[in-house]
């Protein structure tokens, strides 16, 4: 649960999802609030456990938030990140948002700087804007608090995709994709040393 300050936050966002379509809402910039916002709600779904596809296990101590909670700058990328997966599902671009993805979480794995708890957070945060965005979760009053949960009914006015917004979405993520995959340009050479002749005069020569 949370207070009413970040009930207003994700109530802001969940508007945006409602009344923009991918192209006009990508453009906006949400707010420090808002990024804050998302980031208590994707913290309370990291679980205390879990269990990686390949077996590894991570524990997560709850009570320490800091440790764990990774900084705005880059949950801000992580939701920049994330509002483009959703504009891709809900263009239907199934293969496109997989791939922003796993481009996304492969790029911050291989600056090694996060422990396995920090991506944890990354990818749930990730995943929060990505339901928040198609419809997947609202707000509800309890005990005079705003609380987000699972929306399993249909969204009254899910965000639509027209065959542009498509267009833009599906070649967003391409670029994306293509930028991070590209090797860093190789620094350039070193000038080869050029041999020096010295050139002595004839009266000198033996």
């Amino acid at each position: 649960m949370i207070g009413n300050g970040a009930g207003a936050g994700i109530g802001a966002i969940l508007m945006l999802a409602a009344c923009c379509g991918p192209a006009s809402a990508q453009n906006k910039d949400l707010s420090d609030k808002s990024v804050l916002t998302l980031m208590q709600y994707a913290w309370s779904l990291v679980p205390n456990k879990f269990t990686s596809p390949d077996g590894k296990v991570i524990e997560v101590d709850k009570s320490k938030p800091s440790e764990v909670v990774v900084p705005m700058e880059t949950a801000r990328e992580a939701i920049k990140v994330a509002r483009l997966s959703a504009y891709a599902q809900v263009c239907d671009l199934i293969e496109e948002q997989r791939a922003n993805y796993h481009t996304f979480m492969k790029r911050e794995e291989a600056k090694a700087k996060w422990t396995d708890q920090q991506l944890l957070f990354i990818n749930q945060l990730h995943l929060f804007t990505v339901m928040t965005l198609t419809g997947k979760v609202k707000l509800v009053e309890k005990d005079g608090d705003k609380e987000v949960i699972l929306n399993s009914d249909k969204p009254e006015k899910a965000p639509t995709c027209t065959d542009t917004e498509r267009k833009r979405v599906e070649t967003q993520i391409k670029s994306y994709v293509a930028a991070t995959a590209a090797p860093a340009p190789a620094p350039a050479a070193a000038p080869a040393a050029t041999a020096t002749t010295t050139v002595r005069p004839a009266s000198q020569k033996k």
